[in-house]
């Protein structure tokens, strides 16, 4: 046995910015920054575990403190005394401090009083301080001044997995960086590449499974390969990684959701019994069913919702989703998805997962074999039972009468219809109003009012009415205006606006 072995997510962790995969943005900002000498004094770097916020640390210390020029570099040599010291965690100028364990600000204050001293072998000082977001209060506090105006010699660098933690008053001091989700594409490229270098044979749907697996985590995908090779003894195959992961093929899935949507409930929990008997975790189960469930939705020809090339199966599959798609409604699926999102708190917090999710297919079976609402409502309306109405004489509804703005703002409110009633009121100056014709400036322009107010007045006055819309102000006021003026006008309220300093009129229409 080898006892020098190093783990893959060690042995293969970016020495230089050219080996930094997946954080374009981040390498070409930082880059320019130093070979134009714009080096800022403090930088945070945020982004979910596995991305490269430490390494990107420890790789612009190198650039920094590089021997191989006169001033910092872009391409930091790696082979000289600070870049391997850098490299091992060793060098006496670049500090590295996990926020976990020194939370407290005695801790800071040890760190900063070191702060003033110039550095011993490089050009800089440099304080790495990794997971920020677990510092104390006081640590914070302790750390503004510093950061905000540290030494010539001294630079700062954060790192964190959960920036919203972190206090304002550090971030405005920092230089921030979000470091993304890997794509899958591009870790497939890089996990390739490092099983040709280890001479393993990885098949290409390994690597997929890989690689989604990974979720966008560099770190997090090679453990996983480490773990694919070390069970597999250096063959690592579809089968293997999904025995690995506990996940059922995808083919499995593809049938599991075939049969649900098929209606037959009997096949579908034998399928269920089937796959947990097999091993296969029924949580990552139910995550495989969800992600059927959404690139269904958007392969759907209702939703034309684009390519679907990057849909994580083969081509026989996308065409199978499409067979089960031509007699699958949108609305089918939708709810599918809203019972399967329910359920993942159910599973988690479930003592028996086996039970949980053979009451979840029971659930998706009559949530799939329920028809939409539309013809629900149809239906219910065809059944509703005849009563013949009895015999009574004809009545007319009385006409209303209407003669002035103000009149109109009275019976839209007394009608209850609140929102003509308020936009009225508040956005339209009348110019003239005359028996079944109104001339009027409408202030929020809405191209749908005219309609609506004249469909109201048609049906409430039995006349047909003609409204006019002007495309200038005629600097009339509004129904809300007049009344507010006639309330200031009252005597009454006009003493007591006197009486009471600064007091205003908040709303004239009660």
């Amino acid at each position: 046995m080898d006892s020098n072995y190093t783990v893959l997510a060690r042995k293969y962790r970016s020495q230089d910015f050219a080996s930094l995969i997946g954080q374009d943005v981040l390498v070409k900002t930082l880059t320019t920054a130093i070979n134009t000498g714009r080096i800022a004094h403090a930088y945070i770097f945020t982004g979910i575990r596995g991305t490269g916020k430490t390494s990107t640390a420890r790789i612009l210390a190198k650039a920094l403190n590089c021997l191989s020029t006169d001033g910092p570099t872009a391409s930091p040599c790696g082979v000289c005394e600070n870049c391997r010291a850098i490299a091992a965690g060793q060098h006496i100028d670049v500090m590295e401090i996990d926020a976990a364990s020194h939370t407290g600000v005695d801790n800071m204050r040890e760190i900063l009083d070191a702060v003033q001293y110039r550095p011993t072998n490089g050009r800089y000082k440099i304080y790495i301080i990794d997971e920020v977001h677990m510092l104390s209060i006081s640590a914070f506090n302790a750390l503004l001044k510093t950061l905000e105006e540290p030494p010539a010699h001294v630079v700062f660098i954060l790192a964190t997995t959960d920036i919203r933690k972190v206090p304002v008053t550090i971030l405005s001091r920092c230089q921030r960086f979000d470091l993304v989700r890997v794509p899958v594409e591009t870790l497939k490229k890089h996990f390739a590449k490092i099983a040709e270098n280890e001479k393993i044979e990885l098949t290409d749907a390994a690597n997929e499974l890989l690689a989604r697996a990974a979720d966008g985590s560099v770190r997090d995908g090679l453990s996983l390969l480490d773990q694919a090779i070390a069970q597999t003894g250096g063959h690592v195959d579809e089968t293997a990684v999904l025995n690995m992961l506990k996940r059922a093929d995808r083919g499995v899935v593809m049938d599991m959701m075939e049969t649900i949507l098929s209606g037959d409930t009997a096949a579908a929990l034998e399928r269920v019994d089937e796959i947990y008997n097999n091993g296969a975790d029924l949580s990552m189960l139910l995550t495989d069913m969800m992600e059927w469930t959404h690139w269904a939705t958007r392969m759907h020809p209702a939703l034309h919702a684009g390519d679907a090339t990057s849909a994580p199966y083969t081509l026989d599959q996308r065409n199978k989703i499409r067979d089960i798609n031509s007699h699958t409604t949108l609305n089918t699926l939708s709810r599918l998805w809203q019972v399967m999102v329910a359920s993942v708190p159910e599973m988690q917090a479930s003592g028996n997962q086996k039970q949980c999710f053979d009451m979840l297919v029971v659930r998706m079976m009559h949530i799939a074999e329920m028809p939409p609402v539309n013809e629900i409502l149809k239906n219910n309306a065809v059944a509703q039972p005849v009563v013949k109405p009895v015999a009574t004489t004809p009545t007319t509804p009385k006409a209303t009468t209407i003669t002035s703005a103000t009149e109109l703002a009275s019976a839209l409110q007394a009608d209850k219809e609140i929102l003509l009633y308020s936009y009225y009121t508040t956005n339209i100056e009348v110019a003239e109003f005359a028996p079944q014709k109104i001339v009027f400036f409408d202030r929020g322009n809405d191209a749908e009012f005219t309609q609506k107010l004249n469909a109201w007045l048609n049906k409430k006055t039995g006349k047909i009415w003609n409204l006019e819309r002007t495309t200038a102000s005629t600097h009339t006021q509004t129904v809300t205006e007049q009344k507010h003026d006639e309330i200031i006008a009252d005597p009454m309220v006009r003493d007591a606006m006197n009486l009471f300093e600064g007091a205003e009129i908040v709303d004239s229409n009660k």
